[in-house]
């Protein structure tokens, strides 16, 4: 009898501590805390200072800045730094901008790489399924592009721009990126330079053996990945839609000649580490720049809760963001 059949599956709706409602919402039973945007603190100690503004109230949709403190000590144009525009993990169903871990590692991101972060609340499944997530985090990109916000206008490069994502919000960052790479001047005068890719979240029908051999890990549960895709997908799509496997669509062209860098970062104990692996070899094999770093002995998403991992990550980044 094999471990699936001999194993009780975690139950990932007590997992992730919701419940779903008759008409198909969720209840949400626990969130994590807060941390309230801090747009300045008087006596100019915090390193970061970060701010809200709204992006579309009708979705009840916001940015977060994170800008460097730094950043005001020299208002000359030599002085701005790129932009991270960064889009949270929750697999598409929990979580915010300002939930603490997602707060917090911006926050750091934004110190410790000088550079202008800012993080997209956009809209959770299955309140509005997939791809409402990407249809705002595209508009963030177009309200960057036109505001006179001055934490962007006078302290953001617009020519070093990179999206980036954590877990699911690796899967956005990678689908907003075909999506502009197709209409690039419409970004202007936004450059973008490249996808940094944080344990991304894909998958397919097929299990993979990462899958398999992690069936019942703690903090991604296969059962918890299928609750996951089942309720952000579009209704009547299986795990094979190009939105959760990349592998079916043959999109990617416009990112090669873009000359797009794309960063990939996983880890062996992480159940979606096989999905990743072959997200790159499908960039490998289509000519596209791609950079690795698949550590030993992590779990999935790492970094938001252990700083030190969090560190080594900024760290790697740090040699492929232009300055």
């Amino acid at each position: 009898m094999s471990r699936e059949e001999t194993t009780k599956p975690i139950d990932p709706f007590k997992l992730l501590h919701i419940v779903e409602n008759d008409d198909g919402t969720l209840k949400r039973l626990y969130e994590f805390p807060r941390t309230a945007a801090a747009p300045d603190d008087h006596d100019g100690s915090t390193p970061v200072i970060t701010k809200d503004v709204i992006l579309n109230p009708e979705h009840n949709t916001y940015v977060r800045i994170f800008l460097p403190r730094q950043a005001l000590d020299n208002n000359t144009s030599t002085t701005k730094l790129p932009l991270i525009v960064y889009y949270h993990g929750g697999g598409f169903i929990i979580t915010h901008v300002d939930s603490t871990p997602n707060h917090d590692f911006c926050y750091n991101m934004a110190h410790q790489l000088s550079t202008v972060v800012v993080s997209v609340e956009y809209r959770l499944a299955p309140e509005h399924r997939l791809p409402a997530a990407y249809d705002d985090s595209v508009e963030a990109l177009h309200w960057i592009k036109t505001t006179h916000e001055k934490m962007i206008r006078d302290h953001v490069d617009c020519s070093k721009c990179y999206l980036m994502g954590t877990s699911a919000g690796g899967n956005i960052a990678y689908h907003v990126g075909l999506r502009v790479s197709k209409a690039v001047d419409d970004l202007e005068p936004l450059k973008i330079k490249g996808l940094l890719l944080h344990v991304p979240f894909f998958g397919a029908t097929q299990r993979s053996e990462s899958e398999l051999r992690l069936i019942d890990d703690p903090v991604l549960p296969i059962s918890g990945t299928d609750l996951m895709w089942k309720m952000s997908l579009p209704i009547g799509s299986d795990r094979d839609h190009e939105y959760c496997n990349p592998t079916v669509g043959d999109e990617c062209d416009q990112i090669k000649k873009l000359g797009w860098l794309v960063v990939v970062k996983g880890c062996d104990g992480d159940p979606l580490i096989d999905s990743q692996k072959k997200l790159v070899e499908m960039f490998k094999k289509k000519g596209i720049k791609v950079e690795t770093r698949f550590t030993e002995g992590d779990y999935h998403g790492v970094e938001l809760v252990n700083p030190t991992k969090a560190n080594e990550l900024f760290v790697y980044l740090s040699h492929f963001l232009e300055k």
